[in-house]
């Protein structure tokens, strides 16, 4: 029996949905009632797959509400379908097509349906996600601070700096309460942050944004967060390994992670040492340490242990 995909591009008003092998394409509004009519299209086709882009958070009502009728979703990542279109030959780009596209990625790739977060794990990644963006206005006001010269302009800036300073300690008390209401996550903080060089700040990146984080294999979850190395290869010819892709926040997180480590971690800081003892450039060893920091931490919220220096 041929199984069916379905690809949705979801904008902001609008759905555009495409079905395959069957060929058929439809619109409907991303409403409540849009959804309705969604549902009651996709049902009767029972589905293999429903697949749709991640958008920046317009594609999170749509994937519920197909996952609440029992229907398979996968999120899948926008770059990823762009560059299989490419392959295909489709340089044109509208919604229709992108809908269309997106089913025919789902179909060559297998992908696979995932358990949508819950509603606490959603909220917990949309604060942390306001956090980074609070940290990085406060970096550029910062910045545009130190090389202000009119006094008037210095003083509208420390303002700013001062409502965004307080804005994130607010926010942070808000994470700290989100997180000390689960026992699952206060107690995986604990594991976590019982690393030196792990702090709250990256142990609550990880609850939020890489929630398989102890119940995958260490290159699977090294892949989720971009960490896992591959080699551009053709014949006899092999370029530099390279890193990318997966989930730039975690892999932000855990990469200044390493970076303390190395400093403040003594196994870990012998790890880099002696990937740079022989002959690494800096950067990798710190690559290296954080793929490494990664899967002790992986192990240790799987095994429910704390980090052990002997």
């Amino acid at each position: 029996m041929e199984m069916t995909f379905v690809g949705i591009d979801v904008s902001k008003n609008v759905l555009d949905v495409h079905v395959s092998p069957q060929d058929i394409a439809f619109q409907v509004e991303r409403d409540e009632a849009g959804l309705a009519r969604l549902i009651a299209r996709l049902k009767p086709l029972a589905p293999h797959l429903v697949a749709m882009e991640a958008t920046g958070g317009f594609e999170t009502v749509v994937a519920a509400a197909v996952a609440a009728e029992g229907l398979p979703v996968a999120v899948v990542n926008p770059a990823q379908v762009r560059h299989f279109a490419h392959a295909m030959g489709k340089r044109a780009k509208n919604d229709t097509i992108d809908a269309a596209m997106i089913a025919g990625f789902a179909e060559a790739t297998k992908a696979q349906a995932k358990p949508l977060p819950d509603a606490d794990s959603r909220a917990l990644s949309e604060l942390m996600a306001r956090r980074r963006q609070l940290t990085e206005m406060l970096v550029a006001e910062k910045a545009r601070s130190a090389r202000a010269t009119a006094k008037r302009l210095h003083q509208s800036l420390k303002r700013i700096i001062a409502a965004l300073q307080d804005e994130l300690q607010k926010l942070d008390a808000d994470i700290d309460t989100t997180v000390r209401g689960s026992p699952l996550w206060r107690v995986r903080e604990e594991l976590m942050t019982s690393v030196p060089g792990v702090g709250p700040t990256t142990a609550r990146t990880l609850l939020a944004d890489l929630p398989e984080l102890g119940s995958l294999s260490r290159k699977q979850i090294a892949a989720l967060a971009g960490l896992a190395p591959w080699t551009r290869r053709s014949g006899q010819w092999k370029g530099r390994s390279m890193i990318g892709g997966g989930r730039s926040s975690v892999r932000r997180a855990i990469f200044m992670a390493a970076l303390v480590a190395s400093r403040y971690n003594p196994l870990l800081k012998a790890f880099r040492d002696k990937l740079v003892a022989a002959g690494k450039p800096k950067l990798v060893a710190i690559i290296a340490l954080a793929r490494k920091l990664l899967t002790i931490l992986n192990a240790i919220v799987r095994d429910q242990k704390p980090w052990q220096t002997a």
